[in-house]
């Protein structure tokens, strides 16, 4: 079991972004400072900010005890805590309990290679912020006000809280045009619904930064960059998530369709999911999330059962002991099966150039470096010494460099166009990629190194 999920945690994290974020948080161990410019990069004098600040400092506090073993423990409790907001989020505690099981496996499935990023928090928020509106429509007031408080962590943790507070809104708009159409009666809950919902807004601009990480999403969302990358293109149907995804999608519309539902919430809700998870991979999330809700809020509640509003405090106890022990396991099997730091080095180094950057390290090769994007957040941690031509933060380099990066590395464009390559001393590669298959037998460069996963070569300054 130890081995399936620890080469899961591996092979989720070959977007390398946990390791900027990871180097970032030990700066501000380091520094006591948040950055503004693009620390690690070779566009240092580039305004940046580090929106996801909470996490970074999480992240570094994890690695600062157990070192870099805390990667798959990171993983696995990530995993376990969302398993246990989803089961909620199903209804499990309203009396569907082998209902809520299935619904949270299957939106399990769906996630399971998603890497613990910040966007891990962005779903767990998601998840409670769920909850919290849906126990308000079934009577309990209480449940809202805990909102404002899930905004303010979560603007600190990542930058899609918006999603958050576009669901938000999405609310106060169905409970009012029902109410203003007679579709319902008006409800005096109402008031107090819009003023948490501006105590909610007002919380995304209580971050280091200001009103800045609402910046960071929409220039992420609308790069014209996002074409290039994979993450951000729409579903392709060819893996088995992929499906599962589907199938979920349709059971909710079905809920829906049986209950013959005219909630506006439910309904936009489901159609902003599709809308996002069908135009971005990385957004699939969102519908695996929000058709779990659905489907689990169609079910009607058992006489008997308790919902979580209702339920006795002994009911109660009994969940918390439950998810408790199940924790105290989870940890102790961790801690039993702890991997030494040389067997995550040896899984790291199947996806990463851990040899490779050692070569460089060792040997003094000349700076500056050019690297691969996927590897570009893993250097910054493991080969601190070169600053990074390119990585995951997409808001540092800009659209234009992202583009001309894919453009020169799919042989779209001749690499004396791109700067950073043109002008490097060492150059680090993926050796199964196109431009590590090629540029070693290119005029201009020279192989120094190659293993299984890379290659490294000089640039001969005195080519043209």
């Amino acid at each position: 079991m130890w081995e399936f999920v620890h080469r899961a945690t591996v092979i989720s994290l070959a977007n390398a972004d946990l390791w900027w974020h990871l180097q970032t948080g030990l700066e501000i161990l380091r520094t006591h400072t948040l950055p503004h410019t693009g620390w690690f990069s070779q566009s240092a004098t580039q305004p940046w900010i580090a929106s996801s600040w909470l996490y970074d400092v999480r992240v570094a506090a994890w690695y600062q005890l157990l070192g870099i073993r805390f990667l798959p423990v990171l993983g696995m409790i990530a995993k376990f805590f969302l398993a246990v907001v989803m089961f909620l989020l199903a209804g499990g505690l309203r009396g569907r309990f082998w209902m809520a099981l299935a619904l949270s496996a299957g939106a399990q499935y769906v996630l399971w290679l998603m890497p613990p990023l910040p966007v891990f928090g962005s779903m767990l928020a998601f998840a409670i912020e769920l909850i919290l509106l849906l126990e308000f429509r079934r009577g309990s007031t209480r449940a809202l006000y805990f909102v404002p408080v899930l905004t303010l962590v979560w603007a600190n943790i990542d930058f899609h809280f918006v999603y958050g507070v576009v669901t938000l809104a999405l609310f106060v708009v169905a409970q009012f045009v029902p109410a203003q159409l007679k579709l319902r009666p008006f409800k005096a809950q109402f008031t107090t619904l819009v003023i948490v919902t501006a105590a909610s807004l007002i919380a995304t601009f209580v971050t280091p930064y200001g009103w800045k990480p609402w910046g960071v999403f929409w220039a992420n969302a609308t790069s014209a960059a996002n074409a290039y990358f994979l993450d951000y293109q729409s579903l392709r149907f060819r893996t088995p998530q992929d499906y599962v995804l589907l199938l979920l999608a349709m059971a909710a519309f079905l809920a829906l369709g049986l209950r013959r539902s005219r909630d506006w919430f439910q309904i936009g809700l489901l159609v902003l999911c599709i809308a996002a998870a069908f135009h971005s991979q990385r957004d699939t999330w969102l519908l695996a999330l929000g058709a779990v809700a659905i489907i689990g809020n169609a079910v009607p509640q058992e006489a008997g059962s308790f919902e979580l509003r209702a339920t006795s405090r002994e009911q109660r106890r009994s969940f918390l002991i439950a998810a408790g022990i199940s924790f105290a396991v989870l940890l102790a099997f961790i801690a039993v099966r702890l991997p030494s730091r040389d067997t995550v080095l040896a899984k790291i180094g199947h996806a990463y150039p851990v040899a490779a950057a050692d070569y460089i390290r060792q040997n003094n090769l000349p700076a500056p470096l050019f690297n691969s994007y996927v590897w570009g957040g893993f250097l910054t941690w493991y080969l601190p010494q070169y600053p990074v031509a390119i990585d995951g933060r997409g808001d540092l380099y800009g659209a234009d460099t992202n583009i001309q990066y894919a453009k020169v590395m799919n042989f779209e464009a001749h690499y004396s166009t791109f700067p950073p390559l043109n002008d490097a001393g060492t150059i680090l590669l993926e050796k199964s990629s196109s431009a590590g298959k090629a540029l070693p037998n290119a005029h201009g460069f020279t192989k120094v190194y190659e293993d299984d996963v890379s290659v490294v070569l000089l640039r001969d300054k005195a080519e043209p």
